[in-house]
């Protein structure tokens, strides 16, 4: 499981200077980071003693008994995440980098959804594989290693300058470290517990760049996870694979609080759409976690797209 450092970029627009602001929308945030620690298993949050997660945990909007989808592996995880539909629609079952030989994903991803409504759209990757989800017009920006894993470090780093610079509307970043060393000591090892622990200082370093960039207090933060992980490996049906986090904070989440209906993977991209005032499509599985947002966000209306209807929510 071979570490690189070459990054591939892939931007298709340069128009953009700076974020946009979506005059026809109305939208609870004009600016959402979504964060996923590969393999982040919900306890590890605080057997790792992860200070910054464990404050978004007590002071937004969060479940540590989140279910990720089967099969509980990297690449079909991520796909449902961010098309907001489940294996069997999306078709991704695999989770190795064949977009040489298939292509990329055939429905939307949420980065298309937004971008279509007028967004300015990011996504920082560090496995390869990721490129099945990079289709074309969806992304200003995608990056990802030509192989191998990229570190924490490097991917953090490179978001970081991305959003200082360009301020995306919607900007997703991958931390792989935590899987990576799952892969090779063991979830729940000590060398697992402190990869966790340096996912949660660039999760921390994400926060104050974001800050910087956007203004305090005006941004979404989500940060959750693709599945979890038991002795060396995962992707079964137990509980230690498929329990994850799903972690809220910021403006138009509510704080202090924990939610208690069901969240599924699916449901990320439908809230990030929700909180962007995007409809989700009817065809979507995944609902936007309405239990998350402040009451005023809750009962703001989105109008439905032309030939389609808004989602619900739970």
């Amino acid at each position: 499981m071979p570490r690189r450092t070459l990054v591939s970029a892939i931007v298709f627009s340069s128009a953009f200077a700076g974020a946009i602001q979506a005059q026809d929308h109305q939208a609870l945030s004009e600016h959402v980071i979504v964060v996923s620690i590969d393999g982040l298993r919900a306890d590890a949050i605080e057997a790792a003693g992860a200070t910054t997660l464990r404050r978004l945990v007590s002071g937004g909007s969060a479940t540590l008994e989140a279910q990720t989808i089967l099969p509980s592996k990297t690449l079909p995880s991520h796909t449902s995440m961010l098309t907001g539909v489940l294996p069997e629609t999306h078709g991704i079952t695999w989770n190795s980098d064949r977009t040489d030989d298939v292509g990329t994903v055939s429905v939307p991803t949420v980065f298309k959804l937004v971008k279509d409504a007028g967004y300015s759209t990011a996504a920082f990757f560090s496995k390869s594989k990721f490129r099945h989800l990079v289709t074309e017009g969806s992304l200003d920006e995608a990056r990802f290693p030509n192989g191998g894993v990229l570190p924490a470090s490097r991917t953090v780093t490179d978001a970081i300058r991305y959003m200082q610079y360009r301020r995306p509307n919607l900007l997703f970043v991958h931390i792989a470290d935590t899987d990576f060393m799952g892969h090779r000591v063991g979830w729940m090892s000590g060398m697992y517990l402190r990869a966790v622990r340096e996912a949660d200082e660039g999760v921390e370093a994400l926060l104050e760049a974001a800050e910087d960039a956007y203004g305090e207090g005006n941004f979404t933060l989500i940060v959750t996870a693709d599945h979890g992980g038991h002795g060396h490996d995962h992707g079964s049906d137990q509980a230690v694979d498929m329990t994850i986090p799903w972690i809220s904070y910021g403006k138009g989440i509510r704080e202090e609080h924990r939610i208690a209906g069901a969240v599924r993977t699916v449901d990320t991209a439908a809230t990030v759409l929700r909180m962007m005032g995007v409809a989700v499509p009817e065809t979507w599985a995944g609902v936007p976690v309405s239990e998350a947002l402040t009451t005023a966000a809750a009962q703001a209306v989105v109008a439905p797209a032309a030939g389609g209807g808004g989602g619900g929510g739970r």
